[in-house]
């Protein structure tokens, strides 16, 4: 990814260093409903979201690898404290690659704000950006006190994005999806969730699932995260357009949806897969959600709700 030299966002908040704090779960889910973009439009044209429903906001890996129930980030409720041992993912590399990791994620915001900056400009309508907060260790939020071992997140409370950079080593020496365009997609999918959060699914969804049995919260938190997937992949059709792209970055791209699908993760940890507990998708589908945002660059081909996923 030709990322170097180029423009970093300022909604970078960088508190690697900081020792976690005592916020506790703060109630509401931040903006709902709100703006609602146009639907179709062809290739590389912005398309608009919709009315849907659903979402677990994390990248996918927490249920599986730690037992931490992901729908607790989403009420509003406290995640898993801080462990009492350190994760290899709550390591921070030396200083030089840290710096640069640092500005790799200045740069990767940047091209997604300028992405949906653009798609909800078509609607006359400003882009509320997100914040991205690094951290290291653990970190107090808008949902409650987070650590390490929680994954890269969003968090609709504060509508910040979470990551701990060790992450990256995690995904790419525990989960085999090295490259910096499978780093990028990780950040694109939570913006993602940042997306259909303001547009008021994520309230939707808060709403509607204290009538729903878990299995089907599940169902629709995987619909709502092959949407986050393929809103990953729209943006990386923009980076294309923008020349960020290399031989070998869409591939990175899909190794790593692949690496994360819910049955990958508990074939991996447990030697065999439960169904009904997934609640981001398999492998198969991660790939095919990221793959059709890309081809098609256009948000409105992002549903995720009509038939099967």
């Amino acid at each position: 990814m030709k990322w170097r030299g180029r423009q970093q966002s300022s909604n970078i908040d960088d508190r690697r260093g900081r020792t976690g704090g005592g916020l506790g779960g703060l109630g509401g889910l931040g903006r709902g409903g709100g703006i609602r973009l146009p639907m179709g439009g062809g290739r590389g044209s912005r398309g608009g979201i919709g009315s849907l429903i659903g979402i677990v906001v994390v990248l996918g890996i927490i249920w599986v690898v730690t037992g931490t129930n992901p729908m607790d980030i989403l009420s509003g409720g406290s995640s898993s404290g801080p462990s009492s041992s350190a994760s290899s993912s709550s390591q921070l590399p030396a200083s030089g690659e840290e710096a640069e990791l640092r500005d790799f994620v200045g740069v990767v915001v940047k091209e997604t704000e300028d992405l949906w900056s653009e798609v909800f400009a078509q609607q006359n309508e400003d882009y509320p950006e997100p914040t991205v907060v690094l951290f290291s260790g653990a970190v107090s939020t808008g949902c409650g006190e987070a650590d390490s071992s929680t994954g890269p997140f969003y968090c609709p409370n504060d509508q910040q994005v979470y990551i701990d950079l060790g992450f990256y080593d995690q995904l790419r020496e525990q989960f085999g999806a090295p490259g910096d365009f499978a780093q990028a997609y990780v950040l694109a999918h939570e913006v993602g969730h940042h997306i259909q959060n303001i547009t008021g699914v994520l309230p939707q969804f808060n709403q509607r699932r204290q009538a729903m049995s878990a299995e089907d919260a599940n169902a629709y938190s995987v619909r709502i995260e092959l949407q986050a997937d393929c809103y990953a992949g729209v943006w990386a059709n923009y980076a294309g357009q923008q020349n960020l792209v290399e031989q070998g970055d869409f591939e990175e791209a899909l190794n790593a949806a692949d690496q994360i699908g819910d049955d990958t993760l508990q074939k991996r940890m447990q030697g065999f897969a439960v169904p009904k507990t997934f609640n981001h998708g398999t492998s198969a589908q991660r790939k095919t959600w990221f793959e059709r945002g890309y081809q098609s660059g256009n948000p409105g081909d992002c549903d995720t709700f009509s038939g099967n996923v």
